[in-house]
């Protein structure tokens, strides 16, 4: 997969977490995730459709998305609740739209996000494309992006 349809997904997530969020965020190598069946905690997922494919995860623990989630909002959250999931969707969202721009020679449209929780669950990845995984360190604890695009 060419970095060209990674550097979106890092740009709008820098943007979204250092810039509106207000928080200190900084991205680590990306790789190519071994497992990417083995995801925990709390993921958001865009699918990606139109002449290129693909999907995006945001990956984040239970208590990253709950203080993200309270930065996000303004407010203070102490669990996992309904809150929390819708903004989790909601932050993935974000990233994908403003990918999307960046992206807007692909035709790319994006779906409604849904969200899982729990400890080895499994997404339904393109087949046969690698999944990319970005790690972020952050105030507010690790998360990662994931992303899978196969070019149409």
């Amino acid at each position: 997969m060419d970095a060209k349809f990674i550097n979106p997904f890092i740009n709008a997530s820098l943007n979204l977490f250092n810039e509106y969020m207000e928080a200190a965020v900084k991205p680590g190598k990306p790789f190519v995730l071994d497992d990417p069946f083995d995801l925990r905690g709390v993921s958001a997922i865009i699918g990606l459709a139109g002449d290129t494919t693909g999907a995006l995860v945001l990956s984040l623990s239970r208590e990253t998305a709950i203080e993200m989630v309270s930065r996000l909002e303004g407010k203070k959250y102490i669990a996992l609740g309904a809150e929390i999931l819708d903004g989790v969707g909601e932050m993935v969202n974000i990233i994908a739209g403003n990918a999307k721009k960046e992206l807007q020679e692909y035709r790319i449209a994006i779906s409604l996000p849904g969200i899982i929780t729990g400890n080895n669950y499994r997404i339904n990845w393109p087949q046969g494309v690698p999944v990319i995984s970005v790690p972020y360190e952050s105030d507010a604890g690790p998360f990662s992006i994931n992303v899978s695009i196969k070019e149409g």
